[in-house]
């Protein structure tokens, strides 16, 4: 196979996961073939043939009725697959549930996705005026929002400023008001105090707060956050829902080193188990 031929196969390839992951977010309600063009920028001859191949693979399936495009049976299948190894949101609900009871206002959790972060869960609280800026699904370039800047401020200086650098066209375009000192501030401030704050500076009134979530060996997990209107964010509320997040990011992240770490023992104790030089001698015989 020529370069080029390579280079052509990655590309569709690309594409075709572009579309899965465009189908995938708008879960029940699905899209149609229009929709899925204006979203995914190509044009229609390549979107209805890239459908095809993944319905096809059953990872999409069109309804014959709506002739809308849905998340097919084998994305689902894979989805349980993974759960088990990257079942972070699993771990935190009840964290998320407990947030919210607390402080009566709305939690998140979201991870990182390269250089940008999603929302994986929203749990709702019992404040009657609530920000409804952040769904699950969500998508925004790391360092916007609390839960975004905490994780961003978690990653060493290297790996910020390519990030930073990567996402600098898309958030000057989509967030023209933003201050340009606004993310290194951000970070220098989550990383003395533990967690990061939104003054309202994404969209105006929702502020909020976010921690970041660490693997046992110190790596980015994720990040909890919760938000609120401006007038329940202001000090000394901000230190103690900061104090309620830490508690539970403790929480969580025991639980993931519960879990990572019997996987890490396992291999190793197998290969001790098989290596002829830590076996128990056998007694000799009479």
């Amino acid at each position: 196979m020529s370069e080029e031929q390579d280079a052509t196969g990655s590309q569709s390839v690309d594409r075709a996961l572009k579309l899965l992951s465009l189908v995938g977010r708008r879960g029940r309600s699905g899209m149609s073939l229009n929709e899925i063009v204006e979203a995914s920028g190509f044009n229609k001859a390549t979107t209805r043939r890239l459908l095809l191949a993944l319905m096809r693979a059953r990872l999409i399936e069109q309804d014959e009725a709506g002739r809308r495009y849905y998340v097919g049976q084998e994305a689902y299948v894979l989805g349980v697959f993974a759960a088990d190894r990257f079942g972070l949101l699993q771990m935190s609900m009840e964290s998320l549930i407990r947030i919210s009871r607390k402080t009566s206002d709305t939690s998140f959790l979201s991870v990182r996705r390269h250089t940008h972060s999603i929302c994986l869960h929203r749990e709702e609280g019992t404040f009657p005026i609530r920000s409804h800026v952040l769904q699950k699904g969500f998508e925004h370039p790391l360092g916007i929002g609390a839960g975004s800047l905490a994780m961003l401020a978690a990653l060493d200086d290297e790996e910020i400023e390519a990030v930073m650098g990567h996402n600098a066209a898309e958030i000057t375009q989509d967030y023209p008001n933003l201050p340009t000192n606004y993310i290194p501030e951000g970070v220098a401030a989550a990383r003395i105090k533990g967690y990061a704050v939104n003054p309202g500076m994404i969209y105006p009134n929702s502020w909020a707060i976010g921690v970041a979530l660490r693997y046992p060996d110190g790596g980015l997990a994720g990040a909890i956050s919760v938000t609120a209107i401006d007038s329940r964010m202001q000090e000394p509320r901000q230190r103690e829902l900061a104090a309620i997040l830490r508690e539970e990011a403790t929480y969580i992240e025991t639980k993931l080193a519960q879990m990572i770490e019997p996987e890490r023992k396992a291999p190793r104790a197998r290969m001790r188990r098989d290596d002829p030089k830590f076996s128990k001698p056998r007694r000799a015989q009479a």
